[in-house]
């Protein structure tokens, strides 16, 4: 089960069944689902270990870095760029943005049921059936289906959080919490710094990420920096005091202190170990 698609302004969607192969899903540019659809799956996504059962399925963003490790199974990876669909300026048809997609390294695991496992699917079928169409109207029927694979997607996250149509306002904050984050985590640090941003009060947040099932806002920044943090020294070659300022910090003893904090481990620490690993 393989398609890739190019559009002549360069976007692109692949779906295919065996990550190691298709060499243009190692492009840094794309998002992606990947959904075991038998057995099991092991992946690594930033350094990461993660197994995924059949009937689970993980989006993830450009910023991870993914891995397959082993397959006992069966399991399938829709992808996409922004060129193809840009889940920001389309937010208002998929709600995805900071709910599927941010840029933390906590994997967002989605367990679908059986009706959602039909529903995605179908979905699939009529992808495969619109690549064979060769017109001028294929990009736009296969862009149709990715929002439908991701609106399924988007109902199925909700449902984890227990957010019903009286809520989705309310939850549209929390969506707008993590883009925030993702956007100026380098130079706002504080709680108090977003809270103004969505006209809110600090203790309103708190209740309100308390009420949804989401870690506090204070911690969901430093899993920001932190994820940052981690990939700059697993993929980069930048020092310790490059690595502070990019990320905001004017000291480097303090961002030393902050990650040894979150990681139970000096960055020295920290880079010796995976360059065993």
């Amino acid at each position: 089960m393989d398609l890739t698609f190019s559009t002549p302004l360069k976007g692109n969607l692949v779906l295919c069944g065996d990550y190691r192969d298709a060499q243009l899903l190692r492009r840094p540019d794309l998002y992606k689902f990947v959904w075991v659809r038998q057995g099991r799956l092991l992946l690594e996504v930033d350094h990461i270990p993660l197994e995924l059962q059949a009937g689970e399925l993980v989006p993830l963003t450009p910023l991870h870095s993914l891995e397959v490790t082993a397959v006992d199974g069966e399991y399938l990876i829709l992808a996409f760029d922004s060129n193809f669909y840009c889940i920001f300026g389309h937010d208002g048809e998929v709600s995805c943005s900071g709910l599927l997609f941010n840029g933390t390294s906590g994997v967002l695991r989605l367990a679908l049921s059986e009706a959602r496992t039909a529903a995605l699917q179908r979905v699939v079928d009529e992808l495969l059936a619109e690549y064979e169409v060769a017109d001028g109207l294929r990009e736009e029927m296969l862009r149709m289906q990715l929002k439908r694979f991701i609106i399924i997607c988007t109902r199925i996250a909700r449902e984890r959080f227990s957010i019903g149509a009286d809520r989705e306002k309310l939850f549209d904050t929390v969506r707008r919490y993590y883009v925030l984050v993702d956007a100026h985590f380098r130079t706002k640090k504080r709680v108090q710094e977003y809270a103004e941003l969505l006209h809110r009060s600090p203790k309103t947040l708190a209740n309100l990420f308390a009420s949804c099932g989401q870690p506090s806002p204070l911690s969901i920044i430093h899993d920001r920096v932190n994820a940052e943090a981690r990939r700059l020294l697993l993929y980069t070659a930048r020092s310790a005091k490059e690595i502070a300022y990019l990320l905001g910090y004017e000291d480097t003893a303090a961002f030393s202190r902050f990650f040894a904090k979150m990681n139970g481990e000096s960055i020295t620490e920290f880079r010796q170990r995976e360059k065993r690993e």
